[in-house]
């Protein structure tokens, strides 16, 4: 008790980074369309999943994940047809922290796409977890 009388401030800092934590976990327990980059890696391997990066061609040259296809969001309306033969397929979108990809995500279910997720952080959260990085045209 004498411990805690005398760090109050450490106790306080561990109940509100705890919350924090829960609350993570629970919002994102029922979200089944954002993914971890271990999560996406083993959908690639275990389902063929499509990666779609969303980025602009800058971004996109500066490194993506290996084999992604890109089409920026701002050509998505101009190349639907292009990516109607992968209706069927597990797509991941991707882009620079997530946000855009998660708009393409909604364009694309909006369009009858079924298998659409998102990588959680986009490109940021896959460089973090050490994922591999090309600069490979694709």
């Amino acid at each position: 008790m004498e411990f805690l009388q005398h760090n109050w401030y450490w106790a306080a800092l561990a109940v509100a980074s705890g919350g924090w934590l829960s609350v993570e976990l629970i919002r994102s327990r029922g979200d089944t369309s954002q993914l971890s980059p271990v999560q996406a890696t083993l959908l690639i391997n275990r389902e063929d999943a499509i990666i779609l990066d969303v980025r602009e061609q800058g971004d996109y040259a500066k490194g993506h994940i290996p084999n992604a296809r890109h089409i920026p969001l701002s050509e998505f309306a101009r190349r639907s047809a292009e990516m109607e033969k992968w209706k069927g397929q597990p797509l991941i979108l991707c882009c620079a922290s997530g946000g855009r990809s998660e708009s393409a995500g909604a364009q694309l279910r909006k369009a009858g796409f079924d298998k659409v997720y998102n990588l959680r952080g986009g490109m940021m959260e896959w460089e973090k977890a050490g994922q591999p990085i090309s600069r490979k045209k694709k």
